[in-house]
């Protein structure tokens, strides 16, 4: 639980995104193994679970999850339309969430970034209030999970196309919290087969 800025307790959501297709990749980079033989997916997953009480996982339209192996803490959304751009993984996400959360806010995270720490996660939901977009940077880049006060989910459940969450970050920069973190888990994501070896 985070606090808000008069110190009521704000429950956050994650939104964990694993709907993409891995073009660079050249498989579904999900199942890749780590150094410690779990999956990509799952090693993603590790710490929403841990440390949220609820965390949704947006999957494609054509996936099986008893194939994905997903924690049992988590819970699962396909959309069918995620083959058009994150976008509507994000909608279809946060459509859901408004329909069977409580939570006051919803941390955002992207499937394929195992590295973030504990830690900067903590930092980051202390942040977290109902009218707030936290945003953690790392040597001066924006990075993962960004998270969203429910006062803006009404436009996320809006968003198309492939910019994700952008236009609703630019609509209201007066609500920005940027928090400045020493982890590089908040921006190396796994594009290529390369990227995973390298970090791993």
């Amino acid at each position: 639980m985070a606090t808000t800025r008069n110190e009521q307790p704000c429950a956050v959501a994650g939104l964990v995104l694993a709907a993409g297709v891995s073009r660079r990749f050249g498989a579904d980079k999900r199942q890749a193994a780590l150094a410690d033989g779990r999956s990509l997916l799952a090693a993603s997953l590790s710490l929403p679970c841990a440390v949220l009480d609820e965390v949704l996982v947006v999957l494609r339209g054509d996936d099986d999850p008893a194939a994905l192996a997903l924690p049992a803490a988590a819970r699962w959304l396909t959309c069918e339309q995620s083959a058009q751009g994150m976008g509507h993984s994000l909608a279809a996400g946060v459509r859901h969430l408004n329909e069977v959360s409580r939570a006051d806010a919803l941390a955002v995270f992207l499937g394929d970034m195992p590295w973030l720490n504990e830690a900067s996660l903590r930092a980051l939901l202390a942040e977290a209030s109902p009218d707030r977009i936290v945003l953690p940077v790392f040597e001066g880049q924006r990075g993962h999970p960004v998270i969203f006060g429910r006062r803006f989910w009404p436009e996320m459940m809006q968003l198309t196309g492939d910019n994700g969450a952008r236009q609703v970050l630019m609509a209201h920069p007066q609500a920005h919290r940027s928090v400045v973190l020493d982890d590089p888990g908040l921006v190396n994501d796994v594009d290529t087969p390369e990227a995973l070896q390298n970090l791993t």
